[in-house]
């Protein structure tokens, strides 16, 4: 006998599925996918999430895969005019805040600025949401008007995300995705302080333009 246990049937089988299953897997090659999400990523309009990303990789790939090969484009793309950034809807690249005065001359108009109202009106849901209107009224010592809401609405900052169990069964309002990508932020607890939100808003708000609609880098090719 040479000494060896014999194995058994099932440890064999166990052996020549654990073979095949490393002679069937896709092989991942990293730099074509980095290319693909590049490419994805500056043509597309609006941020791509994870579930969308996977679906442009030939290998089956999870998660944390993915967000590591989107650090290293980051991280590729730090010292140019562009940036790849994570906000609440996904990834997506947007021109640096300092190159905007320059691209404003390909586009001379002024800016859309929002007013007072609007802008506390919008802190308040931002901090003390959901919230109805009455709520607003209450803490702002003065009447909301219906215009003030409708302005957040159609800017895609705020919805109605129910009803209150009250009299009237107010609407409840509260702040979108939409608003946390234009401000370049993943989620409501990055928000600065009440103090400097209304700072903030006034800032995005007069660079309007690059926030709705990121400049496009369509064409530009990645090194």
């Amino acid at each position: 006998m040479s000494g060896q246990a014999e194995k058994s049937p099932q440890s064999l089988n166990e052996e020549t599925v654990a073979e095949g299953a490393v002679e069937t897997a896709v092989p991942v090659d990293v730099q074509l996918i980095k290319r693909i999400f590049e490419a994805a990523l500056l043509t597309s309009s609006e941020p791509l999430s994870l579930v969308e990303l996977k679906k442009l990789a030939d290998a089956p790939l999870d998660n944390q895969q993915i967000e590591t090969m989107l650090e290293e484009i980051a991280q590729e793309w730090q010292d140019r005019g562009v940036e790849l950034s994570r906000v609440a809807s996904g990834w997506r690249f947007r021109a640096r805040p300092e190159m905007q005065k320059y691209l404003d001359r390909l586009n001379p108009q002024k800016p859309p600025r929002y007013s007072r109202a609007v802008l506390e009106t919008l802190a308040i849901i931002t901090y003390h949401q959901p919230v109805t209107r009455g709520d607003i009224e209450e803490i702002r010592g003065v009447a909301v008007s219906s215009q003030v809401l409708k302005t957040l609405e159609t800017r895609g900052w705020i919805e109605v995300v129910g009803t209150r169990d009250a009299p009237g069964k107010p609407e409840l309002f509260a702040t979108t995705r939409q608003m946390l990508d234009d401000l370049n932020l993943r989620a409501l607890n990055e928000l600065p302080s009440l103090q400097e939100i209304g700072m903030l808003l006034e800032q995005e708000a007069t660079a309007a333009p690059a926030v709705v609609a990121p400049v496009p880098v369509t064409g530009v090719a990645a090194e």
